[in-house]
């Protein structure tokens, strides 16, 4: 399989292992990550807390002759649309963050040779959120770009 699919399967597993659960269960979430290249869900399905694994892209450069060093992007979605929004989003936003710091700077169980780098709000989510859903959809959508590190 390509590196950025293992590595997107990796993250899968991570977020779904106890320790990923204890921790969103202490905010009060319950939910199975799963990976996905284009996830859509219907309105019914939003009621439940979703969290989508998307691989993204990746940049491989030289290091010197012999040795290279690749950092592969995979993109974290957490979306619910809770009925009434609004109460629930400061607890939606600290999932968003509790999942950001498990990442930060840890090596994959499942692939230990990608160390996240780098965990970041996603391009369209920099408030913490995608506001065009919350207007659009009446859903909170937030999406953290995660970066792995593969030197070889």
């Amino acid at each position: 399989m390509a590196v950025l699919a293992d590595i997107a399967e990796a993250v899968v597993a991570t977020l779904n292992g106890d320790e990923v659960r204890v921790r969103a269960a202490a905010l009060g979430f319950a939910f199975t990550a799963a990976r996905s290249y284009r996830p859509l869900f219907d309105r019914e399905e939003m009621k439940d807390v979703h969290v989508t694994v998307v691989p993204n892209g990746f940049t491989v450069e030289a290091l010197d002759r012999r040795h290279s060093q690749g950092d592969y992007t995979v993109e974290v979605a957490v979306q619910q649309a809770p009925e009434p929004l609004e109460p629930a989003m400061d607890a939606l936003m600290g999932l968003v963050e509790e999942v950001a710091a498990f990442f930060a700077l840890r090596r994959l169980g499942m692939y230990p040779q990608a160390m996240c780098v780098r965990a970041a709000l996603a391009a369209g989510c920099e408030r913490g959120y995608a506001p065009e859903h919350i207007d659009q959809l009446r859903q909170f959508t937030s999406v953290l770009a995660l970066t792995f590190r593969v030197a070889g």
